[in-house]
């Protein structure tokens, strides 16, 4: 971003400074903390367990898809293990990944904050987060849930015998960890900037968050209720969505896409959040457009709320409301298009670094462009009647939530784990488990494209009566392992780096923003010794622009000459 910032806290020097990870080793000093960075940690290392359990589902998916006849799974096991992957990845990995781990680490120093304007409440989002995660946990050692991660009534509501009270519970204490962070963030963000800080020198990653925050305040109260009555019908037997009882179960489809499509929103705004400040880093170029990305952020979240009609294309819905919402879903792409062409923009005659976030950055803009263009076929009414619970809106959510969100995520935290760490990790590796998840995902998921497109359903465990398909599921699951290699990695080289990796300097990467330029790496717990002064705009790379350095190679020379100061000091 842009400032110039004063009085930070510098961390050139051999001595170890106190900082964030340092300043308490006990258990309660975790448990208890009200530090935004510390919260960001156990976010980190939660949303990672719950990606570890999703991925084991979606493991045992594909290898059960292996053969027409199954491999090894029963159809209730099979619905049982689909509902958790989905549950799990959706509520406790892709909503809160990027907001509750680099929102909650970066919004507070990029507006020059010591910290977000409700600790303690940021405290209590994490222990809620926690509290919905044991109950879908519960639900799972419990026999599990056999609803999808939809929760589609009367099923959920009347006839499953599974745990579906339970994974209720716990979407619902998710959802008002949600809720708390947002709140936290637009307070915030409206109150705390540090002076000389206006809303157009904010660095685009907090517009973004700013925007998911208005979407996590408005939306998930409503699955909050929704949830509420499907436990209401289930238990007390009150008739709201089962025909049986006098309800409407379409009105359940409508109260739950209200939020879920908003939702989709909620994960990818902030993924795109990051691609901006990696592009602009990385091409040593101010973003091209600024406000117009700003707005767009602003527009796709109130278009969200206006869409969610073209989930119930094959309900019985009116076919005039059909129409208006398909016009509607279409028109959304037009500010998610405004941030691809403004990023091409700006990597046009950028001075282009290839490094791993940068390599993830590419790979989003990639996948993203193709999720969003098969998502017109589905805002389409004829094409969607056709496509409908098929595999191509398995493959088209999947382009838009992994090779979306979860890749801007890794970005994200390859590019701040410097930060975050105060550790340098083997950008060699870093190259390679980028290059294997881009490689991985399109092996997974274009050949369900085509299985979607020649009607191969969703959901279904065998397909022994259409064995043609069996190539396809065979390609997919070849990539799902190549895939899960790619997620490993990272996993493994970032943990080394934790202990072996080189100490990083506060800006490795030659990045603007507060972050980078006024604080340490890792931060001190209040962020700043003095509250910095904003000068510039965002992203004020134009006079070096044409500069080659390699930032990274410069970090390792300055990474082995501390240590070496570090060694000649101690003997």
């Amino acid at each position: 971003m842009s400032a110039t910032a004063v009085g930070g806290g510098s961390a050139q020097g051999p001595v170890e400074q106190k900082n964030y990870l340092n300043n308490g080793h006990t258990i309660a000093s975790w448990l208890l903390t009200t530090d935004h960075k510390r919260i960001a940690v156990l976010y980190l290392i939660s949303i990672s367990i719950f990606f570890v359990i999703g991925g084991f589902a979606a493991s045992l998916i594909r290898i059960e898809l292996m053969s027409p006849r199954g491999v090894m799974m029963e159809n209730d096991t099979y619905n049982k293990v689909f509902s958790l992957h989905g549950i799990v990845m959706i509520f406790f990995f892709l909503v809160p990944s990027i907001p509750a781990t680099l929102g909650n680490f970066l919004v507070p120093m990029m507006v020059g904050a010591r910290d977000l304007a409700f600790p303690r409440l940021n405290l209590l989002s994490w222990y809620m987060y926690v509290a919905g995660g044991l109950c879908a946990l519960m639900a799972l050692l419990f026999g599990g849930v056999d609803t999808g991660w939809t929760f589609y009534t009367p099923y959920s509501s009347l006839y499953s015998n599974s745990q579906v009270t339970l994974a209720i519970f716990g979407a619902f204490f998710a959802g008002f960890s949600s809720i708390f962070t947002g709140l936290n963030f637009i307070v915030t963000i409206h109150k705390m900037r540090a002076p000389g800080m206006t809303w157009f020198r904010l660095p685009l990653f907090i517009w973004a968050h700013y925007a998911t925050s208005l979407l996590m305040i408005l939306a998930t109260p409503v699955i909050a209720i929704t949830l509420l009555l499907v436990f209401a019908e289930r238990v007390l037997k009150l008739g709201v969505f089962s025909p049986e009882l006098g309800g409407d179960p379409v009105l359940f489809q409508h109260l739950f896409w209200f939020y879920s499509h908003p939702a989709v929103y909620i994960m990818i705004l902030p993924g795109m959040g990051v691609i901006n400040e990696i592009i602009a880093c990385f091409t040593r170029r101010r973003i091209f457009g600024y406000q117009p990305i700003a707005f767009s952020s602003l527009a796709i979240a109130f278009l969200g709320f206006l869409v969610w009609g073209h989930h119930l294309f094959v309900s019985g819905q009116s076919m005039y409301q059909g129409i208006v919402f398909s016009i509607i879903s279409f028109v959304v792409a037009v500010p998610s298009a405004i941030k691809i062409f403004n990023w091409a923009a700006t990597i046009y005659k950028g001075s282009v670094r290839f490094t791993t976030p940068m390599l993830y950055a590419y790979s989003f803009m990639g996948l993203f462009v193709i999720g969003g263009l098969t998502g017109l076929y589905l805002a389409a009414l004829a094409a969607d009647i056709h496509l409908t619970d098929t595999y191509f809106v398995v493959a088209h959510f999947h382009y838009v939530m992994v090779g979306g969100a979860i890749t801007a995520f890794m970005g994200g935290l390859h590019f701040w784990w410097p930060k975050m760490t105060g550790k340098l990790y083997p950008e060699g590796w870093g190259k390679a488990g980028a290059l294997l998840v881009f490689v991985g995902f399109n092996f997974t998921f274009l050949p369900q494209f085509v299985m979607g497109y020649m009607g191969m359903p969703r959901r279904y465990h065998n397909y022994y009566l259409q064995p043609e398909f069996q190539v396809y599921h065979q390609m997919s699951t070849l990539g799902a392992s190549i895939l899960a290699i790619g997620y490993l990695l990272p996993a493994l080289y970032l943990t080394w780096s934790l202990k072996y990796g080189m100490k990083s300097g506060p800006n490795p990467w030659g990045a603007k923003g507060l972050e980078w330029e006024a604080a340490a790496s890792p931060p001190d717990t209040f962020n700043f010794d003095k509250i910095p002064i904003v000068t510039e705009e965002a992203y004020n790379y134009d006079a070096e622009a044409d500069d080659d350095t390699d930032f990274w190679a410069e970090e390792l020379k300055r990474a082995k000459a501390r240590e070496e100061a570090e060694l000649k000091g101690g003997s």
